[in-house]
């Protein structure tokens, strides 16, 4: 029996290639692109999960309330807390502390290379991560200062592929040597932290940061099984007062610290200084519905092409019926032609897959191999879609198809037999109810990221390189010497030097600020500039002075509107600032200017108070280009550095580029989202056209007497257009709603936003409107060319 109604089943597809083709054609893009994003969802759900005790893995935050101001979310905490943890609560089983590191060079001979992601860390960490060694012995590795632990491609950058790793030494720009006493595997990529050297903590000074009231570390506790988060997170509260109160106390800083499971840090921690990008939650909900709906609408397709070429089969059902066969086998024969419709687009998936995962992995920021199909929970996944697809697609067609009463079918009244059209037009307002919804989804995602990209920061970021000098020593002088070689440089408009730029971390200091109530104590934003920041950057002095020199060191500072906005100040000029603390009426700083408004972090942050001071000659040089030919502008800079920093490799960043980088996680997102939305419209128009195709065949007769009986043909395009436009109306009414909630609470992540306004919904609705009439248009000019005697000549 099963043999019999495959071979049918097989002779069917033969019989209706083009039916046959739509549907496979539909099945096949859903599928694929539903895995793509299954894929993408299980590797954001993967992050963390390669530590073996990732169950019992815990990171420290530290939640801190000034008066006036909202919670600040730090990951970071201080250096004695780690300690502390371990030795006063039993549940603490282990407690890490990792501290981050400049970019630094590190030479071997005359080899010179720069590396990021560096850390010191407690020698305890391989008892707490899961770090496989390739070379040294993790009990010992970071126990002895100037220690140093390399990843498996840092270690190959320096020594080749040898073997013999441990034992051999680095130098850094200071000129100090660390010894390398292990090599790991590269971190997995789905990690929160990723490094690429490791020093031993012990490295750094013995009192360094060693007090309670800095937050330079990440902390991580490793607790024994079985203890229940919450409850521990409670018992962190009399530490406050314990330890932190007697610093902030006086001050009126609140301070707590927040429980967090590693396993949870990727998708939903909300946190400032987080060490990687971040995924979200909100994004994986939104890809698992986009992928659900992809499915969603091919099965739709599936079911409005079979029940509307219903007319085709009905004296095969009819005949069938009559000769014996039941309805279960019927509704046999028809789930089984779905089932291989679907086994036969999965095969083609599974190809597409592998030709289009480069792309993909581009498109998303992904690592995922061709081998993640050949994992048995994805196997499953591929089951389970071809059952989900097969059933769903093939379920009501069967039911409704075996249905058919035999002698009003071979008498050729198949309206007697048939009243499928109320859910076919269910399922079309479905499909443009989905369509309309990522329709405006993509236009509004798209508008906000260019709004983010093109957004006025408040100053020019255009042709400026920053240069760090990544160096432990006292290197002003050659600073100065650069400075000077390169103002001889006709091609170089402005130079300038700070600690920051806009898009780096900044210092939050607890200064004594001058208001119309007296002296406030209020943690400020702050770092030092030159005299030529502002106009390197072209930054707009609104009132005042910008630093004019010397004069100005310690002593002067420029604070930007949002300062003087937050205390209040009538006129800025001459406002107070001073450390905490401090009770003489002679040592403050002074108010010199107040600059235009700037963001100084992404725009997923507000503007906040920021004080900035004079210093000159600091670690991090601004140059503003002239735009022309810069390649030989930059080869004649790397020239001078290398003339007045021999041993520093020139290593320089165009601020635009950088400043883009903080909106590269969303950026992927959005095109991600933007590729599927437009394959989704494509499976939408692949069944329109099949059920347009299909629906003027059914009414061809109709269509051949009305024109015989005079009828032009714009009269039977908008006869049959009246109906599938009454559908798209009905798409709006339910889009447009759904549409806009989802966009205003996605908006609302970004302070600075476009807003929702009519024009994307207006857009995709024309759109929508627009490919259902070129679509309807094209198959019912068709039919009402084709000559009626053709279509007649049966009656």
């Amino acid at each position: 029996m099963i043999k019999n109604l495959l071979t049918v089943a097989l002779r069917n597809f033969r019989r209706d290639g083009w039916y046959s083709l739509l549907n496979i054609l539909g099945l096949m893009i859903g599928i694929t692109f539903s895995l793509f994003l299954i894929f993408y969802i299980k590797d954001e759900l993967s992050f963390d999960r390669y530590n073996v005790k990732a169950d019992r893995i815990y990171r420290i935050g530290s939640y801190i309330k000034e008066a006036d101001k909202d919670t600040m979310r730090w990951v970071s905490t201080q250096f004695p807390l780690g300690p502390t943890l371990k030795k006063e609560y039993p549940e603490v089983e282990e407690a890490v502390r990792f501290v981050g590191e400049d970019k630094k060079m590190y030479r071997r001979g005359e080899l010179r290379i720069y590396e990021d992601k560096i850390f010191y860390a407690d020698s305890n960490v391989f008892k707490v991560f899961t770090y496989p060694f390739l070379q040294g012995d993790p009990n010992t590795a970071l126990v002895a200062p100037n220690s140093l632990v390399l990843t498996q491609s840092v270690a190959e950058k320096f020594f080749g592929n040898s073997s013999n790793v441990v034992g051999q030494a680095l130098q850094d720009a200071k000129g100090d040597i660390f010894k390398v006493t292990g090599v790991v595997k590269d971190i997995p990529y789905n990690s929160h932290l990723r490094f690429n050297l490791l020093i031993s903590r012990t490295t750094l000074p013995l009192n360094f940061a060693d007090n309670w009231g800095g937050f330079n570390f990440h902390t991580y506790v490793l607790v024994r099984p079985h203890t229940d988060a919450a409850a521990f997170e409670k018992k962190l509260v009399p530490l406050y007062d314990k330890y932190i109160g007697p610093i902030f106390a006086k001050y009126n800083i609140k301070i707590r610290y927040v429980v967090q499971p590693i396993l949870s840090i990727h998708l939903h921690s909300r946190m400032d200084g987080e060490p990687e990008e971040l995924g979200s939650m909100s994004y994986i909900y939104i890809f698992s519905a986009v992928a659900f709906f992809m499915l969603i609408i091919a099965c739709i397709n599936y079911m409005n092409l079979t029940t509307a070429r219903s007319a085709r089969r009905a004296k095969e059902i009819g005949i069938r019926k009559v000769t014996g066969s039941t309805q279960p086998q019927l509704i046999a024969q028809f789930l089984i032609e779905s089932m291989l419709t679907a086994v036969f687009s999965l095969l083609l998936s599974m190809g597409l897959v592998a030709l289009l995962l480069p792309v993909f992995n581009s498109l998303a920021g992904k690592s995922i191999s061709f081998g993640a199909l050949m994992q048995p929970d994805t196997f499953l996944m591929l089951l389970g879609i071809v059952l989900f697809v097969g059933f769903l697609g093939g379920s009501y067609p069967a039911l409704y198809l075996s249905k058919f009463d035999p002698i009003h079918i071979l008498k050729g009244n198949l309206s007697k037999g048939s009243s499928n059209v109320i859910l076919r037009r269910v399922l079309v307002v479905t499909q443009f109810s989905i369509a309309m919804i990522m329709l405006i989804c993509t236009l509004v995602v798209f508008g906000q990221l260019n709004y983010i990209r093109h957004r006025d920061l408040g100053f020019n970021q255009a042709e400026v390189v920053t240069v760090p000098v990544n160096t432990n020593r006292d290197v002003r002088s050659q600073i100065i010497a650069f400075i000077d070689a390169v103002h001889k440089e006709p091609r170089i408009l402005s130079v300038s030097t700070a600690q920051a730029v806009p898009g780096q971390g900044i210092g939050l200091n607890l200064f004594s600020v001058e208001t119309g109530k007296g002296f406030i104590q209020q943690g400020v934003n702050n770092y030092a500039v030159d005299e030529n920041f502002f106009r390197t950057l072209g930054m707009e002095i609104k009132k005042g002075r910008s630093f004019s020199g010397q004069a100005d060191t310690l002593h002067s500072i420029v604070v930007n509107e949002q300062m003087v906005h937050f205390f209040g100040w009538d006129n800025a000029i001459g406002k107070r600032v001073k450390y905490p603390g401090d009770t003489t009426t002679t040592r403050y700083f002074e108010v010199v200017g107040v600059v235009k408004d700037f963001n100084q972090r992404s725009l997923y942050d507000s503007i906040a108070p920021l004080m900035l001071f004079y210093r000159p000659n600091s670690n991090n040089i601004q140059l503003k280009l002239d735009g022309k030919d810069m390649q030989s502008t930059l080869a004649s800079l790397q020239k001078t550095w290398h003339s007045i920093f021999p041993d520093l490799p020139f290593d320089y960043n165009f601020l635009d580029q950088s400043l883009n980088s903080q909106y590269e996680a969303d950026q992927k997102r959005g095109k991600l989202f933007t590729t599927f939305s437009v394959l989704t419209v494509l499976i939408t128009c692949l069944g329109l056209l099949g059920l347009i195709a299909f629906t003027t065949q059914q009414r061809q007769k109709e269509i051949s007497m009305r024109k015989i009986m005079g009828a032009r043909i714009g009269q039977i395009v908008t006869l049959i257009t009246r109906n599938f436009v009454a559908l798209v109306g009905i798409s709006c009414l339910i889009a447009f709603p759904v549409a806009y909630l989802f966009m205003d609470k996605w908006l609302k992540i970004f302070p600075y936003n476009t807003g929702l306004s009519v024009t994307p919904f207006l857009l995709a609705a024309v759109a929508v409107l627009a490919i259902t009439f070129l679509t309807v248009i094209f198959h019912t000019v068709r039919a009402a060319l084709a000559n009626p005697s053709k279509s007649l000549r049966s009656e």
